[in-house]
């Protein structure tokens, strides 16, 4: 569960320690198997048309570049509590609204930062203008966040409960 402000993400200490050893893990056990896959590869002779070469070069991209990612949002991280269970909406809750206070019409959501997703609920960042919208208010109130196009949208908080997973 996080809450991202300018360059300080509010973490869970569970998601906190997660992220660390998905770190620990990428730089070191995996990082050494992509570097095994890529001399693997070179082995195979002409490095223009072997694909193996190319794939194994583009996997390395994405995990220094996933390193680069966790490396930077471990080091701003602050570990903090998981919100409090009192209907009050904050990053890290689930929240169910009603559009234009229509029972029939819910969305069910995480408030937080996608960078610790750990369950297929959508996430919005409290940043986003849904989550700027419904960010502090109470189980029951209404909140109003303006759409792409420049109108306004009306929301009921239906429930907000804090993300168990």
């Amino acid at each position: 569960m996080t809450q991202t402000s300018e360059n300080v993400t509010w973490l869970t200490q569970e998601a906190y320690d997660q992220l660390k050893a998905e770190l620990e893990h990428l730089s070191g056990p995996a990082r050494a198997e992509i570097v095994a896959k890529i001399e693997e590869a070179r082995q195979e002779g002409d490095l223009k048309e072997n694909a193996g070469y190319h794939a194994a070069r583009e996997d390395q991209g994405k995990l220094e570049l996933r390193i680069r990612q966790l490396t930077q949002l471990l080091q701003h991280a602050k570990v903090g509590e998981a919100p409090a269970d009192n209907g009050v909406v904050a990053p890290g809750m689930v929240v169910t609204i009603a559009f234009d206070g229509d029972p029939d019409d819910t969305l069910t959501f995480l408030l937080g930062s996608r960078e610790y997703v750990s369950s297929d609920l959508e996430t919005y960042s409290p940043q986003s203008p849904l989550g700027s919208g419904v960010n502090g208010k109470k189980v029951g109130e209404d909140a109003t966040y303006e759409l792409p196009n420049g109108k306004k949208a009306s929301v009921r908080i239906l429930d907000a409960k804090p993300h168990s997973g």
